[in-house]
């Protein structure tokens, strides 16, 4: 072998021999690159609270390539809605869904949402968030750590019992789990109940060993949670449209530049018109399932005493709210 030969060799190992000590430098910078962010469902794969995040994750992927994994944590393993807000203002979970009422203490005059027979329907509910009461919410979730990209609409609320109710009066005595929110117990306990807070992931057992009663809940979560086996009958009361976000941890959204907050913020409320629409279809299917399982849909009797049964939650959270002149400007909104 020529000396330059011999030389061209030794050269040619010694880059072969740098590039294989390299390669597990920049595999290892390669991986670090990717952002892994800890999504937080109640539900299974299935259901819209999980299939929104499958969504916008394929939509930021096809944006961002390879730039984000997204680690989605299904049936409420991470905990119920406090626990898991509690984790995206810790840092511990990057984003999730949630309704408003979970988040009221933290943000009050989000209650005015959840104030019973205030919306007359899905649609009257989108108008106002997407004026300036919305907006304005948005503000006051951030104040708290909470960047809410867009509002979803996880459908109306009804009363599930152990037997069938029509009227106020049959509520009497009757022990009902309820959010942890307290609007939510004021409710109850005007129209005659006997609250609990009990975080969702909890309530089936409570309901199955007689902790409690009754319940209420969306039509979609009634069969999520297979309810009906221990409440089979759903009274359709749509006593509150149950509003939600689409949230992200403020540490995991302020660490983001602000090409990758447009991408976000684009997936997330091309997220919530996906999950709006879910939500539509897997009502039916969840009615269906119900009945095929021993459930039962009734109609309330005497609906103008259900409303008068809760109007003095109106009053009494009022000031919480913004007063109750913005409460009869948001019911007489177009």
């Amino acid at each position: 072998m020529s000396v330059f030969s011999r030389r061209q060799f030794l050269r040619s190992a010694t880059l072969a021999g740098t590039a294989a000590l390299a390669a597990p430098a920049l595999i290892g910078r390669a991986e670090a690159a990717v952002r892994t962010l800890t999504v937080a469902s109640l539900l299974g794969p299935d259901k819209p609270e999980t299939m929104i995040w499958q969504n916008i994750r394929d939509r930021v992927e096809a944006e961002l390539p390879g730039a984000f994994r997204f680690n989605i944590v299904q049936n409420a393993a991470l905990g119920g809605e406090k626990e898991v807000a509690e984790g995206l203002r810790l840092g511990s979970i990057q984003a999730s869904l949630s309704t408003v009422s979970a988040l009221s203490g933290w943000v009050p005059e989000a209650q005015i949402l959840d104030l019973p027979f205030i919306f007359r329907d899905g649609n009257h509910l989108n108008r106002v968030l997407d004026g300036d009461l919305g907006a304005e919410l948005k503000q006051k979730f951030a104040a708290q750590q909470f960047i809410v990209a867009d509002y979803i609409n996880y459908g109306a609320r009804h009363l599930l019992a152990k037997e069938a109710i029509t009227v106020p009066e049959q509520l009497a005595g009757k022990r009902i789990r309820v959010l942890q929110s307290p609007l939510h117990t004021a409710l109850w306990s005007a129209l005659g109940a006997n609250p609990a807070a009990i975080p969702i992931p909890e309530t089936y057992n409570a309901l199955a060993t007689g902790v409690v009663d009754a319940m209420d809940l969306t039509k979609s979560a009634y069969a999520g949670f297979k309810l009906y086996e221990v409440v089979p009958w759903l009274t359709e009361t749509g006593h509150i449209w149950a509003s939600g976000v689409v949230m992200f941890a403020a540490p995991f959204w302020n660490g983001l530049s602000d090409p990758e907050k447009e991408v976000f913020q684009q997936a997330a409320q091309a997220g919530a018109a996906y999950f709006d629409a879910l939500i539509v279809a897997d009502e039916g299917a969840s009615i269906e399932l119900a009945l095929e399982n021993g459930g039962h849909v009734i109609q309330p009797e005497d609906r103008p005493a259900w409303e008068a049964g809760a109007h003095p939650v109106w009053q009494q959270f009022a000031d919480k709210v913004g007063g109750m002149d913005k409460i009869e400007a948001i019911r007489a909104a177009d």
